[in-house]
């Protein structure tokens, strides 16, 4: 690979700019966006992207996922281009730069090549990935799965929503269901840029992440059943309250985690009680833990402690429980090839840098399979994600764009 000049740098004021303009679609309620996965507001934004990216001299392609490929060309027809990118979806109430910083930082390297005429062998093809978040039909990372063979497309176009609209239905709705075969663009590389959506880089005052591996992913849903009965008149050793069984067991969830210190992570997120009333005694509940880390091996002995120590709760308390796996994905680790580039980028900019384990699912984990794949990772205020309040300085979003920026037009190969 040729080595760009260190003083090539993208356009951090359009950067910077293009993201304010994307934010003022799908306003949230407290200063964030909420652009769900294929509502309306997806559809603008996907609009407002194609136009920017016809009017940076890219080919748009849409595939029958919905996933945006933004192409600039290369100056060898056969060579496999170079995919960057990330996602325009959000949470319910979700920030301005999750998934966005990365999608639009991408498109600045196009801009920026067209302003330099600077040519690549390899073309570069600017992706957005459709429903990376999972909020709205799960499960999270769909296209991007589809696309690398994990989920089958028939199955994700079933997918349903709190309403019952289906994926696949409401793909066609808002006009933006392809005609490309989901898979069939072959490529030889993708890079990522993502805000950390954690405090580790901050904290430590460190410019750059470069991500090595991405966790592995077990999420479990348990139910516990005990029996509905007044708070005022049942006396305490007679009760059956599914609701301190679950207690109990998240104990021991914290407790296991804490056992695998300081990669693993558990905790439970998603909690249903029944019948949720202030004077019953809860008769059910039921709740998702989630569990991570970066080896198969911890996951899958979380999973058995977790199995065995809800068993031997919900007997002395005379429970009944059950588990269902609905969920996870093995561990990740990049491709040592892109990740080196990162690397190299960061230091011939003069960025301080620090490997880092994505705690976080992504697209770029399921890219990895099918092509190799490395992750970016800029600092994030008090590691706050995933809510309104998120932020990033424009010069952390520089950053992160100017190493993505030569990372991936490296990996393209610079014609001379």
């Amino acid at each position: 690979m040729v080595a760009l000049s260190d003083n090539l740098k993208i356009n951090s004021a359009r950067l910077w700019d293009s993201i304010g303009e994307m934010a003022k679609i799908g306003p949230g309620i407290a200063g964030g966006n909420n652009r769900q996965t294929l509502t309306d507001e997806d559809g603008e934004g996907r609009s407002l992207f194609r136009k920017w990216c016809e009017e940076a001299k890219c080919v748009v392609g849409i595939d029958q996922m919905g996933n945006m490929f933004a192409a600039r060309e290369g100056t060898d027809p056969n060579a496999l281009p170079v995919f960057v990118g990330s996602h325009l979806d959000t949470q319910p109430t979700g920030g301005k730069y999750d998934g966005v910083l990365g999608t639009l930082a991408a498109l600045e390297i196009v801009r920026t090549l067209n302003d330099l005429n600077i040519k690549t062998r390899r073309p570069i093809a600017v992706v957005n990935w459709t429903n990376e978040e999972g909020t709205r039909f799960a499960p999270a990372m769909l296209a991007s799965g589809v696309f690398a063979g994990v989920y089958d497309q028939d199955w994700a176009y079933e997918r349903k929503d709190a309403d019952g609209k289906l994926f696949g239905e409401e793909l066609k709705r808002i006009g933006w269901l392809g005609g490309e075969k989901t898979g069939d663009r072959k490529l030889h590389a993708f890079f990522e840029l993502h805000i950390e959506q954690g405090p580790i880089l901050e904290a430590e005052n460190v410019d750059i992440g470069v991500v090595t591996h991405g966790q592995g992913l077990s999420w479990t849903q348990v139910t516990v059943r005990g029996q509905e009965s007044h708070t005022g008149s049942t006396p305490m050793a007679m009760r059956r309250n599914a609701g301190l069984g679950m207690a109990r067991i998240l104990q021991l969830v914290d407790e296991i985690a804490l056992g695998h210190a300081p990669h693993a992570v558990g905790a439970a997120g998603h909690i249903d009680v029944h019948p949720n009333s202030r004077n019953v005694i809860p008769g059910v509940v039921v709740f998702t833990v989630d569990f991570r880390s970066p080896e198969l091996s911890v996951i899958e002995d979380m999973e058995r402690r977790l199995e065995k120590g809800g068993k031997e709760i919900c007997e002395s308390m005379g429970l009944e429980i059950e588990f269902e796996k609905v969920g996870g994905f093995d561990p990740v680790e990049f491709d040592s090839g892109c990740v080196a580039a990162v690397r190299n980028a960061a230091e011939r900019l003069g960025y301080s840098h620090r490997e880092l384990i994505s705690g976080a699912g992504h697209d770029a984990c399921w890219i990895n399979r099918v092509a190799p794949t490395a992750m970016i990772m800029c600092p994030c205020e008090g590691g706050l994600s995933h809510n309104e309040a998120e932020n990033i300085s424009q010069e952390w979003a520089s950053a992160g764009a100017n190493v993505l920026f030569h990372a991936a037009v490296e990996t393209a190969e610079i014609v001379t």
